[in-house]
């Protein structure tokens, strides 16, 4: 389903995600640059699980934009992950504990697509 280059880089991802995170709960000044460093991370360890991260980008950059109803049920979700992000990055002063439990759900999502479409059980 998934090539090896595609799932190894997913995997990396997802394991620098989880580590970003982990950091961020230990390094509290240093919070917001890791959460959001984590929250990309999983993004793109999700990009990665699909396909080629470039043109998933494109596609859920251009839907994003599009002022209609997306169909696609696949296409809708990594829209709103997009969104979230976008709020996120957009947001001056982040509010720690609401991006923490944002980002770890975030982690934890995109644990279970990689987990899911490569078919490598992930330790937590």
């Amino acid at each position: 389903m998934i090539d090896e280059y595609r799932r190894g880089w997913a995997l990396r991802y997802l394991r620098e995600a989880k580590a970003e995170l982990e950091a961020a709960r230990k390094i509290p000044y240093m919070a917001p640059s890791l959460i959001l460093e984590a929250i990309r991370k999983a993004r793109n360890a999700i990009y990665y699980s699909f396909g080629e991260p470039a043109f998933i980008e494109i596609i859920v950059r251009e839907a994003a934009e599009k002022t209609q109803t997306i169909d696609d049920p696949i296409l809708r979700f990594l829209v709103s992950i997009e969104e979230s992000i976008q709020q996120l990055l957009q947001v001056e002063e982040v509010d720690g504990e609401k991006a923490m439990t944002q980002a770890d759900s975030l982690v934890r999502l995109a644990s279970d697509i990689v987990e899911t479409l490569t078919g490598e059980k992930i330790r937590n």
